[in-house]
């Protein structure tokens, strides 16, 4: 029987969220077909407002939290996998229907885990992550969509946040020509840095008010929502695409449909939470190869201990993280 281990559990009592770390059994955990012993783990804005209780992210109580992890099987009842194959998970219901990476010991469904990448390690999963998941199925979604660098320039929202500074960097690996509009002034220097051509200050830009704008964009990947995702749908170029990834600004969408009828302009719903499997496996490997960023140090320089966990989940909420940071679980 294995020993008793730490994980970092959200439960309800008394009406009041609670997230601290306990000591649980592998039978305290979900049923599940493999155990994962976890290295790493990563923090996302979702996991903050889960372990804040500032966004209502899980369905049922207690569980634990993280939407990734990374390690290696200590044991598994599934053929695809055996005893010390390297794995990673992202989304798949961790830490909203299922225990998730914040523990010592993850026991999951096989069909959620994803044997590593080649050419990519325990760490640098971990550096990507859902967000670089996210950003990767949406540059994915797009490319099958006819999206090609000669069609002219790809603008990221949100771009100093995890998704979209791995979402600037890997366009720009491709060859796109990529624009950043970021709402931290400060951190144009950064945006050039990873690979962006030109940065927007977000309140500087004229959102416009008619049904369609000049069009400038041949694509975009969205991570805020409202305004700034009606104002991409006007001003798209024939035929582009946008990436739907994230509301930070606002759930709601008001727009016309004279884009998408005049321009020919895509509006793509990206999940990244409930992927079928044979393509989440394919994104990966494309994470590895043709999409593997080219700044992932600069974009997730920070590395903390399972202890700081409790202390990194506010910075999220006041907005003032940029990129990514690991969690060295064990």
């Amino acid at each position: 029987m294995m020993d008793s281990f730490r994980a970092f559990r959200i439960d309800q009592k008394d009406g009041e969220l609670v997230a601290e770390f306990a000591r649980l059994n592998i039978d305290d955990l979900n049923e599940g077909e493999v155990v994962v012993k976890v290295s790493h783990s990563t923090i996302n804005y979702k996991d903050a407002l889960a372990a804040t209780g500032t966004g209502r992210i899980l369905r049922t109580f207690p569980l634990v939290g993280g939407i990734d992890l990374a390690g290696t099987v200590v044991s598994s009842a599934d053929d695809r996998f055996a005893e010390g194959d390297a794995v990673l998970v992202n989304g798949c219901g961790l830490s909203e229907t299922r225990d998730g990476g914040y523990a010592e010991y993850a026991r999951l469904s096989a069909e959620s885990i994803v044997p590593m990448p080649d050419g990519i390690d325990a760490l640098q999963a971990m550096q990507l992550g859902t967000a670089g998941y996210t950003a990767a199925l949406a540059i994915h979604r797009m490319e099958q969509n006819g999206q090609l660098p000669e069609n002219g320039p790809v603008v990221v929202t949100g771009a100093t946040g995890g998704v979209g500074s791995i979402a600037v960097d890997m366009l720009a690996a491709r060859g796109y020509e990529t624009v950043a509009v970021t709402g931290k002034a400060e951190k144009v220097d950064y945006l050039q840095s990873i690979g962006a051509s030109r940065v927007l200050i977000r309140d500087e830009i004229d959102l416009g008010k008619r049904p369609m704008e000049k069009a400038e964009w041949a694509g975009a990947i969205d991570n805020l929502g409202g305004d700034y995702l009606a104002w991409l749908t006007r001003t798209m170029k024939y035929g582009g695409n946008i990436a739907s990834i994230g509301l930070a600004a606002s759930h709601e969408l008001k727009t016309t449909v004279l884009p998408f009828i005049l321009r020919g302009v895509c509006l793509l719903g990206i999940n990244s939470v409930d992927t079928p499997r044979d393509l989440r496996l394919q994104v990966w490997q494309r994470i590895g190869t043709d999409l593997k960023p080219q700044h992932l140090d600069v974009i997730a320089s920070r590395t903390i201990s399972f202890n700081e966990l409790p202390g990194a989940f506010q910075a999220y909420i006041d907005g003032t993280v940029t990129g990514r940071i690991v969690v060295e679980i064990s």
